[in-house]
């Protein structure tokens, strides 16, 4: 039956009881320990029946505990405290108006994702790349940064998680009620919904704006499911990572293009906008029109407003991981941009193509984001590396290492994961400021003086309560598939809490090998259960992608392979793995694995999660756990090799996993002194808080991307705008004079003062003379580029030397001089290159264009 009128019922709080709507409708409740004990005083159970959502607590919770605890003094002073702290946080972010000062403009850095893991109640991410979005904003909120976040407000979420008896993986769709959740529906100050227009093949999709108050920090959401949007134009904010490649289009329109029109709306003009990962690409093509048909600028002009302005930071490590679409498709749904730029089909498809020669070539949206960026970053310095791989066909003409993206390592919020209890134990020793310190700071020294028995049995409780944790959640899965009462009991004593637990918990995609420890049967079992004073137990949770069978398969297999040996009482699946669950086994388990083929792991966080906690890590060395001291923090499988036989680099790589488990974890964490301490696992544990915490920390990371990104993006857009734009508009004549004279600048000679035969640190005269053509020596910037020459005969590890110019001869010849030496022996060798130079560029590798003699 549809109603005639609807309405949003609110909460009805005692007066004395404000304050807890305040309280509930801001996440930064997330990461304070007051809050949430807070709410979970005022119902332990509904807080756990809610998935931790006081929004809802406060709605469904009975009159009589709200008037009850309306008159508990101890409950009211608590009350006040967290409300006070709140406040607190709100005006002391004091960071960045510590580090950035006054800014000539009133600064806003938009960042678009398209999943968000925040809270367990706000179920709209589906693992790293959500939770690190997450993450980030905590830690801009923690900093004071002037961020706002936009993304999509999925109906279903991602799924739910369940195995039938088989352990094949289900899924469930649980539709989300936004109006018990903490959001705020953005309205217009007449009362009515905001909402914006997005234009589709033949028609408008409308979309209304939800906010979560993150801190400081405003999330916003779009929510198709609205009047008058027909059926399928519902489901576009539906399912996150659902549907066909039509759908896929459909979400990244409404997230990039709908995302920049939503900002507009609100009244937000940021200065800086950060793509997190490609799926926001299209938001380019709304700014440039917007900066086109409201500002008068020409397509040129806008592209160089929009690009200067513009952060992109890629998380896939294999080009089949981008979004891919055929090109008449592409044009079929944002084609009619290339009318509003007056570009051609070609043109336009070539603003998203890597390889622009081939017209076939599929539309990237990595690649449109990569096009239109100043500032590009992989999230691991290995990371990096395989990106500038991955890419450097977008920069032919530079040499690999100099090919234009960076890295900033990956972090965790310190607050949301380290357990309530072990917080409280560095508050004690470390001081209260322990989560956002850098590695620097003497503080970390502190660690050391926390007593081995403290720290040992804070650790002990952790797992205890993971492990009661862990047999409730799989006890309600079991009676919700209706399992028979022996798989009940059994359910009630999987997991021993006093023995060495080893966590595995992640995406099951393939290449993550959540099996490999399972290799060889007769082995592991050995480890596991031979000595019965040494047991060791495997807790592991996961999702696989609803169409990815394999990974579905791996699940079923792991199951099924347990049960047949006999120890699924130790080797322990935990279904419909959240941030509830990660945080559990974080803190609870002994030891992290990770076991991802070289190099598929972008970065991962979970490893990092674990260490703050005090847990050591055991994995490949990839993504983050490459740059961390990984001898004093754990243990290293392997050394770092790339294989091509994946059947023979499982083998070696088990069997390396097996000797450490034997030879060193095993025995460490079983030797024990009088008073029953691992003081050698005890010693491991504060090197992995004291080493990994301050620097694979949020804090850290969202500094880096402050300092190297959103300032100096900031700026620029400061000075592509000021005087009516006048600096971008001759920033784009000078790059259309630049194109034109570029492949006419002529090397006419060099003159190397030297013999083939040199000393160590012997100079080397250089005097080069070159036809500049059109161009000026203002437009320019020659260097020497020297450097070790390889087996190939090419110049590795290059360093670029600029050469001083001379000056002119008499035929208008531009002449330009250096000396170089070397500083170490063998074959070494020397190139000359011109490269595009102006003010305003962000990087002389902007244009793209490198003259090498």
């Amino acid at each position: 039956m549809q109603p005639i009128r609807t309405f949003n019922v609110s909460p009805s709080l005692p007066k004395a009881l404000e304050p807890l709507r305040k309280l509930a409708y801001n996440l930064h409740w997330d990461w304070n320990v007051e809050t949430k004990d807070l709410f979970r005083r005022l119902d332990r159970d509904l807080w756990e029946s809610s998935r931790h959502n006081p929004v809802l607590m406060l709605g469904t919770i009975s009159q009589a505990r709200l008037t009850e605890v309306a008159e508990d003094e101890g409950f009211l002073a608590q009350m006040e405290r967290a409300s006070q702290q709140l406040d607190s946080y709100l005006t002391e972010r004091t960071w960045y108006r510590k580090h950035r000062g006054k800014s000539e403009v009133d600064e806003c850095y938009a960042y678009f994702c398209a999943e968000y893991g925040l809270v367990d109640c706000l179920p709209i991410y589906s693992g790293g790349l959500g939770v690190l979005a997450g993450d980030h904003l905590k830690s801009a909120s923690d900093l004071g940064l002037p961020l706002v976040a936009v993304g999509l407000l999925y109906q279903e979420g991602y799924f739910a998680q369940y195995l039938n008896a088989d352990g094949w993986q289900q899924e469930r769709y649980p539709i989300n009620d936004f109006y018990n959740m903490p959001l705020h529906l953005e309205r217009n100050p007449d009362g009515s919904e905001l909402r914006i227009a997005v234009d589709y093949p033949g028609r408008t999709v409308y979309a209304r704006v939800w906010r979560v108050q993150v801190g400081t920090v405003p999330l916003y959401l779009l929510d198709t499911n609205i009047e008058p949007n027909n059926p399928y134009d519902h489901d576009i904010t539906d399912e996150l990572y659902g549907g066909d490649q039509d759908l896929r289009i459909h979400q990244e329109i409404m997230l990039g293009i709908g995302g920049v029109q939503a900002l507009k709306a609100l009244g937000i003009k940021p200065t800086v906008y950060h793509l997190n990962e490609g799926h926001s690409a299209f938001l380019i093509l709304e700014r440039i029109r917007q900066l086109m048909q409201e500002d008068g600028l020409s397509f040129d002009e806008a592209k160089q407003v929009a690009q200067s302005t513009q952060a992109f930071t890629t998380h896939t490590p294999v080009s089949a991981g981008f979004d891919l679409f055929p090109p008449d498709k592409a044009m079929y749904y944002i084609g009619h941009y290339a009318d509003i730029f007056g570009l051609s089909r070609e043109e336009f498809l070539a603003l998203g193509r890597e390889d622009t020669g081939s017209l076939q070539s599929p539309f990237s949206m990595a690649a449109l984001a990569l096009k239109t960026s100043s500032f590009t970053n992989g999230v691991s310095q290995l990371h990096g590396d395989v990106s500038r791989q991955m890419f450097k066909g977008l920069w032919p003409e530079l040499p690999l290492i100099e090919v234009p993206i960076t890295a900033i390592t990956n972090g965790t919020h310190a607050r949301s994961v380290v357990a309530k209890s072990t917080q409280e134990l560095y508050d004690r020793y470390l001081g209260p400021s322990w989560s956002d310190k850098g590695s620097e700071d003497p503080l970390w020294e502190r660690v050391d003086s926390i007593p081995d028995e403290e720290l040992w049995r804070n650790h002990e409780r952790c797992r205890s309560e993971m492990v009661v944790s862990l047999r409730e959640r799989l006890q309600n899965h079991l009676r919700d598939r209706g399992a028979m009462p022996a798989e009940l009991a059994h359910a009630k004593e999987v997991l021993d809490p006093s023995i060495l637990t080893i966590g595995f918990a992640r995406r099951f995609a393939t290449y993550k090998r959540a099996n490999l420890f399972l290799q060889d049967m007769e082995r592991i079992k050995k480890i596991m259960m031979g000595n019965k004073a040494r047991q060791v137990q495997f807790v592991i949770a996961g999702k696989a992608h609803p169409k990815d069978m394999p990974g579905k398969e791996l699940i079923r297999e792991i199951i099924h392979t347990v049960r047949e040996a006999g120890i699924d009482d130790r080797v322990v699946f935990i279904p419909n793995y959240d941030i509830h669950i990660a945080r559990l086994m974080v803190a609870g388990c002994d030891v992290w694995l990770n076991t991802p083929r070289r190099p598929r792991e972008a970065s991962g966080t979970s490893g990092m999660k674990a260490a703050m906690n005090g847990l050591p890590n055991f994995s490949i060395l990839d993504g983050w756990w490459n740059e961390a001291d990984y001898i004093r923090t754990g243990w290293p499988i392997g050394h770092g090799e790339e294989y091509d036989d994946p059947d023979y680099e499982d083998k070696v790589e088990a069997n390396a996993l097996y000797d450490l488990l034997e030879q060193e974890v095993v025995p460490l964490f079983y030797n024990r002194d009088h008073d029953g301490i691992p003081r050698g696992w005890v010693a491991k544990m504060k090197d992995a808080i004291k080493l990994n915490t301050p620097f694979f920390n949020t804090a850290r990371m969202l500094r880096d991307y402050a300092m190297r990104g959103y300032f100096p993006a900031s700026d620029r857009y400061s000075a592509m705008t000021r005087d009516n734009y006048k600096p971008a508009k001759e920033l784009a004549q000078w790059k259309q004079g630049l194109f034109e004279q570029w492949y006419t600048i002529k090397i006419e000679d060099i003159d190397i003062a030297a013999p083939n035969e040199l000393v160590v640190n012997q100079s080397v005269a250089v005097k080069t003379r070159l036809n500049l053509a059109g161009l000026t020596a203002n437009d320019v910037q020659v260097e020497l580029y020297q450097g070790e020459v390889n087996a190939d005969g090419q110049i590795i590890n290059g360093l670029p030397v600029v050469m001083d110019y001379q000056g002119t001869d008499e035929h208008n010849v531009s002449i330009y001089t250096a000396d170089i030496l070397y500083e170490s022996s063998g074959l070494q060798g020397l190139s000359l290159r011109v490269l595009p130079k102006h003010d305003n560029l962000s990087s002389l590798y902007e244009p793209g264009l490198v003259l090498w003699a």
